[in-house]
């Protein structure tokens, strides 16, 4: 095993994390301080293990007189996106009367998350979350996040078998700290010492993504993702899952020691293996990742670093279990499957788009209140995907009409939303993420309307790019896994990747750097109308707009 380094090299996080008495710190008496609408000295950190992050809106900020307008950003866990109508009507009503923005928004992280809640609201949004049979453990911080899972509304019966593997693997990994239920839910404080036997005292040394995923479809990106359990299946029934581990996205501009990385396979194990092998993953990154550097803590930076066989053997040692070979799985696609599509159980399922993921009413189209509406009468489930999009599942044939005219009328179908539209994703970024150094959700909608324009004046009307832009370069839209990414440099500009391919296993190149919008429509007409025949990442690495990326860690800069 990998000796890690003295204490005293260690990061501050380090530090705060192992005096936070299980990530307690002073939360509870800081809740109290009326003075500020923020959280001070370490608990501005730790807050995040407790599903928040604090932000203000930087549209605002320089109206502020004494300090910015402080809120929390809080996200749900919510293990393969699956919530009842019941939920859905409790955190509706929540965002609606105790959020200043209003909206709920569906993340590429397969959950909701509310902007603009105000500290002495968080209290009552956690405990309306317990109420409803949610909670917002592990959703930031330095631990395993909200696992994603395929949400396949054909193949209902393993889809289900898939869900219920991505709950058992989220409730396996989540801090054992009764910190959360004792700051938020008023839960009986004890003097017994916490034990957090798969995390350790202090944690992991960085954020930490699982996914459940079921081929052909790729629809959660896993090769941005820590730990993938790929669903095998026999006569339609689950059998076990290959395993790849060290997939992620995120990288810091001008670092090339930091760089995207798809993730590598380790073989195939039974169904009865799955938590073991989970746990031996978790806690090899644990102990050889790196905690001095938290801008090379990734589990892909400990497998390029330790190689992967050894980070493999690791595993089976700790687990008690022997990869056997990969067994075979391809995939097709990622995007959603829109409209009504019905399962094989007979029940019918309808995806809506939601542009950017954000659901709110506006003057034309009432998101908000039509999901609340149909919510009311639905007897399924609610699906939320990893593309930002809504399913409404487990419809009877007979409620059918009922469900699409609601949805209609309040503006969730619209049949003249294009495949390019449909194809096209973007991160919060301007104005409450705090990260963000160039616009993506406010910048995506018009910016698509032109790549239509360009696509349509070509003949390729009805094709679609995978397209992504993200308002910096930690990884939130997946703007890595693009055919076309955008990466956020500065107010106006963006770095131009292009090359990754349709189903979401390549990895891009940049082509241009630090470019204006204008500057990268002209390279998409440009290109464009070269292209046909064959997705758009296959034609520009083909014809040698880009060289294929190979291996990133070695030739993602050359």
């Amino acid at each position: 095993m990998s000796e890690q380094q003295p204490k005293a090299k260690f990061s501050d996080n380090e530090r705060l994390k192992g005096e936070s008495h299980f990530l307690r710190c002073t939360i509870a008496q800081d809740l109290q301080d009326g003075l500020t609408g923020g959280f001070n000295g370490d608990n501005f950190q730790l807050i995040r293990f407790h599903g928040m992050y604090q932000q203000d809106d930087r549209d605002l900020r320089a109206e502020a007189k004494l300090e910015p307008l402080i809120n929390m950003m809080l996200r749900c866990r919510l293990p393969g996106g699956v919530i009842t109508p019941q939920q859905w009507l409790g955190i509706d009503a929540f965002a609606a009367e105790e959020t200043f923005y209003g909206s709920i928004r569906l993340t590429t992280r397969q959950t909701f998350q509310f902007h603009g809640v105000l500290k002495p609201k968080l209290k009552g949004m956690h405990q309306l979350l317990y109420r409803l049979g949610l909670d917002s453990i592990a959703t930031a911080g330095d631990v395993n996040r909200n696992v994603l899972c395929t949400s396949n509304p054909i193949e209902s019966v393993l889809h289900r078998q898939a869900w219920e593997w991505a709950k058992k693997i989220s409730e396996h990994l989540l801090p054992k700290t009764r910190s959360y239920a004792e700051i938020w839910l008023d839960g009986e404080k004890t003097e017994t010492t916490d034990q957090e036997p798969i995390l350790g005292p202090t944690y992991l040394p960085r954020k930490f993504k699982t996914t459940v995923v079921v081929p052909p479809l790729n629809d959660v990106d896993l090769h941005a993702n820590d730990l993938n359990f790929v669903a095998i299946s026999d006569n339609g029934q689950l059998v076990g899952f290959n395993v790849l581990v060290g997939g992620g996205l995120a990288m810091t501009h001008g670092d090339k020691s930091t760089y995207p990385r798809k993730a590598s396979e380790f073989g195939f194990i039974s169904l009865e293996d799955t938590l073991k092998i989970a746990e031996a993953v978790v806690t090899t990154q644990r102990d050889w990742g790196n905690r001095a550097n938290r801008k090379n803590a990734k589990t892909k930076y400990t497998l390029e670093r330790e190689g992967v066989g050894a980070f493999r053997d690791e595993v089976e040692i700790r687990a008690g279990v022997q990869f056997a070979p990969i067994r075979p799985y391809a995939f097709t696609e990622r995007g959603d499957r829109f409209c009504w599509v019905k399962g094989i159980d007979n029940q019918w399922h309808l995806t809506l788009f939601i542009e950017n993921g954000r659901i709110l009413d506006y003057p034309d189209r009432t998101l908000k209140t039509g999901l609340a509406e149909i919510a009311r009468i639905h007897k399924g489930d609610f699906r939320l995907t990893a593309n930002q999009n809504l399913i409404i599942a487990g419809v009877d044939k007979k409620d059918k009409a009922a469900i699409e005219a609601l949805a209609r009328r309040h503006g969730l179908i619209n049949d003249d939303v294009s495949a390019q539209r449909k194809a096209s994703m973007a991160c919060v970024a301007f104005p409450t993420c705090p990260l963000a150094m160039a616009e993506a959700e406010r910048f995506l909608p018009q910016f698509v309307s032109k790549v239509e324009n360009i696509m349509s004046g070509h003949g390729l009307g009805d094709d679609e790019i995978i397209l992504r832009v993200t308002g910096c370069p930690n990884g939130c839209g997946r703007a890595m896994l693009a055919e076309i990414g955008l990466v956020g440099k500065a107010i106006g500009r963006y770095n131009l990747y292009l090359g990754g391919d349709r189903i979401g296993t390549r990895i891009p190149r940049m082509y241009r750097e630090n470019i204006t919008e204008d500057e990268i429509l002209s390279i998409i007409d440009d290109t464009a109308g070269r292209w046909a025949r064959e997705s758009y990442g296959d034609y520009v690495v083909r014809a040698g707009i880009v060289r294929l990326v190979v291996d990133s860690a070695r030739d993602f800069y050359n």
